[in-house]
Order: C-alpha cells, then sequence, then structure tokens
C-alpha cells in the first residue's frame, strides 16, 4: 500500500487537473458498472458514450493521469461534456462528483496547442514547474543546486515572482522555507510537497518493516522512513546500498523518485514502487550472465579505460510483478541511478518477466514481410527478453565516467589516454557535483536508452550470450534476427512519438530507437532497407549482413555513445539531435506510421488483502470495467486527494 498510496504523488506530476479527475472518477464509479450504465441509459447517455467514459477512464487509471505515460500526450474523453455531465449526474454519489467535474471540466477537454504535450515553455505544459518557468529559469536554479550539492530528484520548481522561485521537496513533514540569493535571485527551499500522501506512505512503510525478512531489509526500508519523511535524498541514497546488498529475496522491492523521464529538464523523477516475486528459476540465466558479465563488457568496442576497473556484479532477477505503482511499467530495470552509487558501489538489474510475457495477440504486425512477420511473432517474447537482459546488465551497467573529485583527483590518466572520437588527450570530464542528469538535462535519459539498446543489439550476436538464455544453432540464429528486426520496427514506429510543430521527441526510449533506425540504414552494404509500397511500407532486413556490416555500425556507434559520456561532452547534444532529426522523407513514412498504429496496452493489476490470517490474490478481469474495479477495490471512493 506504500507503493500505491505514493503513486498518487504521479497525479500531482502529471497535470494540474489530474488529482480531481481521479477523485471525481472514483466517485462515479463507486456505483458498480452496469448499474451506472443503466442510469446513463435512463438519462438518454448511449452505449457508446458509456463505453467512451469506461475507456476514459481504463486509460487515465493506467497512466495514472491524463497524459499517456508512453509518448506524454494527452489524451481527452470521446464522449461530448454534456453526455459526461449527464452521466456522472446518474451516479449514486452525484452530488459530491458533480462539483469536481465542474473543477476539471475545461481542463479535461482542453486541447490548445501548448496542453497537447508534456514539455517547457511553448512546448507543453508540466506539473514539475510553474507554467512560467523557462529553460533558463531551471538550468539557473539547478546551478544552484549543484553549487549546494542538492538533488532535484524529489522537488519541483514555482516562479513566484520577477526573480522569486519556491523549490518544494516532497516530505511528509513541513518545515519553514529557507531562502538563498544566488545571481540576483532568490530561492526559497520549502519543504513538504506532497505531505499528505507521504504521510501514508511512511505509515506503511513502518508496518512493513515488521515483516521485513532480514536486518539489510529492516535497514532499507528504516531509511525509506527517513527520505519521505525529512526530504533529504542522501537517505535515499543510503535506502538504495542496502537495497543492492540485499541479495537473493524471495520478495523484491523498490520505492522513490526514481526516473526522470517525463521531467521536461529531465533531472526530476517520477514517483514509483513496486512489489514483486522473484522467478527462481529464470533467474537463474540471469545470474549465469552475471558470472559472465566481465567476458561479455571485454567484447564491446570502446578503451578499456572506459570501463569502470572493477565490475561490481549485483543482483540480476526475474520479477513476478505483484504491484507496479507509477505511470506505466517497464520491461526491465537497471537502478539505482545515482551516478556515485551505480560507480563505485553497485546496482541491481531485474527483469520483469510477466509484463515481457504479456501480449496481446495481434492480427498482423506492421510493416514486416509475411516471412518475417510469422518469425516475429514465434519469436517475440524470447529474443526481447534477451535483449532486456543485456540492455539493463551490460547496457546501463557497463561505462565509467571519467570525473575529477574534491581533492582535484582524477579517476583516469590524463597523459595516456586518448580520446578515440577527436585524437589528442581528454579535455573534459565530470566535475565535482556533476552527474550525468545534470550535465546532460534534456538528452540525457535517451542517450543512455540508446547506448543501452545498443550494447544489447551489438551482444546479441554472440553466440555464448544467447547459449545463455538456451538458445543455439538456428534457433539462436532466428532468435538474434527478431532482436534485430524488433529494433528496427520500434525505429520505424517511433515516428509516432515525434511532434512536428515543435520538433520535440515525447519518448526516450523511441528516441533512441529511431537513432538507431538511421545508423542502420547509413550503414550502407544493405544490411538494411525501408522499401515503400502503395500506401504501406516493408522493413527489409539482410539476416547475413547483420554480423558484418550491422556489427560494424552499432560498433562505431558505440564508440561514439561512451565517448560522448565517459569524457561529459556537450558535444554529444548536437550530435544526437542532428542524429534523430526527421527528414520530409520520414515525415512521409510517419502519416503511415500514424495511419496504421495500434493502441497501447495498460496493465490491470491485482489486489491482495488478508482473508482470515491468509493474503489473497484478488484478481480482476482484463477489460475496462476490470481495470476501475480494481482501482475501487484499492483506493474506494473516499479516497483524499490534492486538489
Amino acid at each position: 500500500m506504500a507503493s500505491w498510496h505514493g503513486a498518487l504523488i504521479v497525479l500531482s506530476q502529471t497535470s494540474p487537473e489530474s488529482p480531481a479527475v481521479f477523485a471525481l472518477l472514483q466517485k462515479m464509479f463507486e456505483t458498480p458498472v452496469e448499474e451506472l450504465r443503466e442510469a446513463a441509459r435512463k438519462a438518454e447517455v448511449t452505449d457508446e458514450q458509456f463505453n467512451h467514459a469506461l475507456e476514459y477512464a481504463s486509460n487515465f487509471y493506467g497512466n495514472m493521469g491524463n497524459y499517456l505515460s508512453f509518448g506524454d500526450t494527452k489524451f481527452v474523453p470521446r464522449l461530448p461534456k454534456e453526455a459526461f455531465r449527464t452521466l456522472v449526474g446518474t451516479c449514486a454519489r452525484a452530488s459530491e462528483a458533480m462539483p469536481l467535474f465542474e473543477l476539471c471540466a475545461e481542463r479535461l477537454y482542453s486541447l490548445n496547442e501548448r496542453e497537447k504535450n508534456l514539455g517547457l515553455e511553448e512546448k507543453g505544459i508540466s506539473a514539475y514547474y510553474s507554467p512560467d518557468i523557462t529553460f533558463e529559469d531551471v538550468k539557473l536554479v539547478q546551478e544552484f543546486m549543484d553549487e549546494y550539492s542538492m538533488s532535484p530528484y524529489n522537488t519541483r520548481l514555482f516562479k513566484t515572482g520577477e526573480k522569486e522561485f519556491e523549490l518544494r521537496v516532497a516530505s511528509a513533514l513541513l518545515s519553514p522555507a529557507q531562502t538563498f540569493e544566488h545571481k540576483a535571485v532568490k530561492i526559497s527551499i520549502v519543504h513538504g510537497d506532497h505531505s499528505p500522501y507521504l504521510q501514508r506512505v511512511v505509515s506503511h512503510l513502518e508496518e512493513a518493516r515488521k515483516f521485513a525478512a532480514n536486518d539489510t531489509q529492516r535497514q532499507m526500508i528504516a531509511k525509506y522512513v527517513d527520505h519521505f519523511t525529512c526530504g533529504s535524498v542522501d537517505d535515499h541514497k543510503d535506502s538504495q546500498r542496502h537495497w543492492i546488498r540485499d541479495l537473493g529475496p524471495a520478495v523484491e522491492t523498490n520505492i522513490g523518485f526514481i526516473e526522470s523521464y517525463r521531467d521536461p529538464y529531465g533531472v526530476r523523477g517520477e514517483f514509483e514502487g513496486f512489489v514483486s516475486i522473484v522467478n527462481k528459476e529464470m533467474s537463474e540465466k540471469f545470474a549465469s550472465l552475471v558470472r559472465n558479465a566481465e567476458a561479455f563488457l571485454a567484447m564491446l568496442p570502446w578503451p578499456k579505460d572506459f570501463e569502470k576497473d572493477t565490475f561490481l556484479k549485483p543482483d540480476f532477477t526475474s520479477l513476478e510483478v505483484l504491484c507496479f505503482a507509477s505511470s506505466g511499467i517497464p520491461a526491465g530495470i537497471n537502478i539505482p541511478n545515482y551516478d556515485d552509487i551505480r560507480q563505485h558501489e553497485g546496482f541491481k538489474n531485474v527483469s520483469l518477466g510477466n509484463v515481457l510475457s504479456a501480449h496481446v495477440p495481434l492480427d498482423r504486425v506492421t510493416f514486416l514481410s509475411e516471412n518475417d512477420e510469422k518469425l516475429f511473432k514465434d519469436l517475440q517474447g524470447k529474443a526481447f527478453e534477451v535483449q532486456v537482459g543485456l540492455h539493463e546488465l551490460l547496457g546501463h551497467g557497463s561505462g565509467k565516467l571519467l570525473s575529477e573529485d574534491d581533492q582535484g583527483i582524477l579517476n583516469f590518466d590524463r597523459d595516456t589516454l586518448t580520446n578515440p572520437l577527436k585524437g589528442g588527450p581528454i579535455t573534459s570530464w565530470y566535475k565535482p557535483g556533476e552527474t550525468w542528469d545534470s550535465k546532460f538535462t534534456t538528452c540525457a535519459s535517451t542517450i543512455e536508452e540508446c547506448r543501452a539498446e545498443a550494447v544489447g543489439l551489438y551482444l546479441s550476436t554472440c553466440p555464448e550470450a544467447l547459449k545463455i538464455f538456451g538458445y543455439e544453432g538456428d534457433m539462436a540464429n532466428d532468435v538474434m534476427f527478431v532482436n534485430w528486426l524488433i529494433m528496427c520496427r520500434g525505429g520505424l514506429l517511433a515516428l509516432e512519438f515525434y511532434t512536428p510543430s515543435t520538433r520535440q521527441w515525447r519518448q526516450a526510449h523511441m528516441q533512441a530507437r529511431y537513432a538507431i533506425l538511421r545508423t542502420l540504414l547509413a550503414a550502407g552494404d544493405g544490411v538494411l532497407k525501408i522499401e515503400k509500397l502503395d500506401g504501406d511500407l516493408q522493413i527489409s532486413l539482410d539476416r547475413e549482413k547483420i554480423r558484418t556490416s550491422g556489427c560494424k555500425a552499432i560498433r562505431a556507434f558505440l564508440v561514439e555513445l561512451m565517448t560522448y559520456k565517459a569524457t561529459a561532452d556537450l558535444g554529444a547534444i548536437s550530435w544526437y539531435t542532428d542524429l534523430t532529426s526527421v527528414s520530409d522523407e520520414f515525415m512521409k513514412m510517419r502519416a503511415i506510421v500514424l495511419e496504421k498504429k495500434k493502441p497501447r496496452k495498460v496493465f490491470v493489476q491485482p489486489h491482495t488483502l488478508l482473508k482470515e490470517g491468509h493474503v489473497v490474490l484478488e484478481e480482476f478481469e482484463a477489460s475496462n470495467a476490470g481495470m476501475i474495479a480494481s482501482f475501487q477495490r484499492r483506493f474506494g471512493a473516499d479516497v483524499a486527494v490534492v486538489l
């Protein structure tokens, strides 16, 4: 319950109207769906309109807000506003629900240009910032935070005057503001953001601590409590130190302000929490991958000085997710995201097995030939499992950041190390207090995802890696081919997540896949082609050239990505922006991609409860009504939401 009550914070991190919409839906659907449908019919709301309301509610719950978690695009109800208003009036809690509808109705339906996407300035809206914040404002305050070694992960930023800012820190406890001056502006640090939610999180964590399996888990939870109570990111860092030392637990959990994908500046973390059961059989494959990790790392194409001095072997498990409370559910995770811990103390990898295996049967896989489509359908689960394992462990888990500590000591030898891209000595590195996220901000997430994806692609050509997952001979070659096919098709589908009016990408992973697509198309030798058919496109990937021309292109690409990252070279931003630009030719392809796009699935999650001293798993049907029922069971109609 700590995870789910914390996930209500995501509403306030998504849009101003999301908390009110959530409260409205909880009131509305306390009335059972079929009972509400009958009442709606009597009020002359059509079944089609009612079904549209169910679709909207289901998607809202699945994204914990009214913007897609994968794509950051606003979605609005398909039924007319007046029909929605009438429907609200038919529910049993109409007297409480109607004021909520009136509070959020205008923004619920608004599609003005700025509100269509998450972003900053004219490119979108963001609940991490007040509407009048500019990129320069955020940069200025970030400089202040770097100066004081203050992490932005659990903060939001609001402009309160011409040269005044309020930096809100998430914590259960409220405390008086501390005001600082920095470059002629006043910055007030205020604790207590999301306080009502975090008080509940802390209460549930304190209960959970009583059932911890060992002292390491107890210390981890104690640090979570400290972090959520007072807002210190150092406490959360300590919780993660305990977490990475808790090896091989039967139940795996993590909680906090973790991923910065949805922050337009790329430094503020969205709340997430998960609870899962370890799949021991599948985890053994990942453990074997860990045991052989150093051999695979040696195969990566960058200089050995760009690799960590010592590979800190992590715990790598396959998990069956019991709950993942946030705006979306990933297929795999490599955390913590704190660079200093990852570089010097370690990390954990997890693959979310029942997320990977949750496929909706497709009538047709777009943009593939008939033969490739059949192989794709047969092996996509197996290939994706391989990619996730390599991506998380050897992608995110590899690489060294060249840096200088507080004493001016470098962690590399300037006299002997040569820049692979420019030749000559290393001229840039991370200064004290700088991190990958703070240095590269808006591009950090997508460049790192691109690097991890490219590592997975590159190493999936290695027979030894495929053998660990149980694939040899022709089957191994087929799995490798489908993995590359998934990536190439993903790069084409990525065009859906590009906004031409702002020239912005709305999803880090998809921008990364498009970068890989562009790299392979430019490789020459016909390894990859996109053929234009009558109103359609077809990807042609030559499997015989994957290990030659394909690997050669990805090898050079990885050297570029790792060199830019290791050396803190901001030239990466213009290079990557150019690589992921969308030409007129690709814009024509985008039109076809949009015409043939499929709905993205949302996950209906179960609920646990105690019955006569036993834990019972309550599951819900995979439908819009099932999604609504799960949230009613989880929170009820009277859940307190901060409007």
